[in-house]
């Protein structure tokens, strides 16, 4: 049985969430308001300014309202900067996500509030040594007196870990366990037994991917794919091989390849469809994540950054997850433009392919590596309580 940490009545917890990267942002904002509410009994109030986008993942969400209640959690419209606030409207904990800049009248009630709250900056997820001496620093306000600190999620146990809900895991191999969930529910998205029974692809990725490229490697090739991607992913070149607009149920076989465009999917069942795949295509940081931990062999897109800085993170992580398996490698840094030479997909897929079996040992260890690290949730609230101690 889950053992609450705190009450309704004994935290509250204000989320500010900026959207940039359309799902992303509010997809790892949306998890972590969720958990601390059910998990840990967190009053929690999620500022999003993009409610269009939170509902592509939360169909519940009302794009209309100024303050919604959704699954517990109180949402409120983040319409700007220039709202009054006053004391009582701060929470007990604030979290800036990614460095976004909180109304500049809500920092000042939070210095005026007794007690002051815990202000954290909540990070990008990175695989780069430095994060651990960054984990956790306080930064001075350079006006009021207030302190913000970062707080980095990782994969080691010298950062933060990783967003994960506590039945997570025993559902993953529930579903797993029984193959008729996962044949019902590919059925459920549309798909016939043929490409059911097919080594199947889940696609998500930015609009800069060599989507093309790869999809006729697949239709060339000797496996049968069947590779599903949501509606607005890739257009262009998915509308390409289907000969049509790329909409929510149209699908195409050309040679070995079989295209189906899905709906965009609630949160839960882009888990299953994780779940059910061979292999994931997935890009940013929440489908990133994800996939980590289906336990199943992924392709990260990685967000761009200027400078290809966003080159030298991929690396880091290749580093870390599978530093001696070279077409897991090579196949990764092509996808993200981060090779010198020029692909060649057909022999890229097939050195991925016949390393199948050793990428999906690598997968499954290393989900149980991350499980070490406890979950992100429960961590920042156990870094929260230590800093509220201070305060008192």
């Amino acid at each position: 049985m889950h053992v609450s940490h705190a009450s309704p009545s004994s935290l509250s917890l204000a989320i500010f969430c900026k959207v940039v990267d359309n799902y992303g942002d509010i997809g790892i904002c949306w998890r972590l308001a969720r958990q601390l509410h059910g998990e840990h009994g967190v009053a929690v109030t999620l500022w999003v300014d993009d409610l269009a986008s939170f509902r592509r993942i939360c169909p519940e969400v009302d794009v209309g309202a100024a303050t919604q209640c959704v699954q517990g959690v109180s949402v409120r419209h983040w319409r700007g900067q220039d709202d009054d606030y006053a004391p009582g409207d701060v929470d007990d904990v604030v979290i800036e996500f990614f460095a976004c800049d909180i109304p500049p009248r809500y920092i000042e009630a939070m210095a005026q509030r007794t007690p002051r709250p815990v202000w954290l900056n909540l990070e990008g997820l990175t695989a780069e040594d430095w994060v651990e001496g960054c984990h956790r620093l306080p930064s001075m306000h350079p006006r009021l007196k207030l302190t913000k600190h970062f707080f980095f999620p990782g994969f080691t146990n010298q950062t933060g870990g990783l967003l994960r809900e506590a039945g997570l895991e025993r559902e993953r191999e529930a579903f797993l366990a029984q193959p008729g969930q996962a044949r019902a529910f590919l059925r459920g998205l549309g798909l016939p037994d043929a490409e059911i029974d097919a080594y199947k692809v889940s696609l998500f990725c930015y609009p800069h991917a060599p989507v093309a490229a790869l999809l006729a490697a697949w239709q060339e090739g000797s496996e049968q794919v069947t590779c599903l991607v949501p509606e607005g992913v890739a257009r262009d070149a998915v509308a390409a091989v289907l000969g049509s607009e790329a909409l929510a149920g149209a699908a195409a076989t050309k040679g070995a390849l079989t295209l189906r465009v899905l709906p965009f999917v609630p949160q839960p069942d882009y888990d299953r469809l994780l779940w059910a795949c061979d292999l994931n295509f997935v890009r940013g940081e929440d489908s990133w994540v994800r996939a980590q931990w289906a336990g199943k062999p992924f392709v990260w897109h990685i967000y761009p950054q200027d400078e290809n800085l966003h080159h030298k993170k991929l690396r880091a992580f290749l580093q870390r997850y599978a530093p001696d398996i070279d077409s897991l490698q090579r196949f990764m840094l092509h996808w993200n433009g981060a090779q010198a030479e020029a692909a060649n997909w057909p022999a890229l897929w097939a050195a991925l392919l016949g390393d199948q079996a050793w990428i999906e040992t690598r997968s499954r260890d290393w989900q149980a590596r991350m499980l070490e690290n406890g979950d992100l949730a429960t961590n920042l609230l156990a870094f929260s309580e230590s800093l509220r101690a201070s305060l008192r």
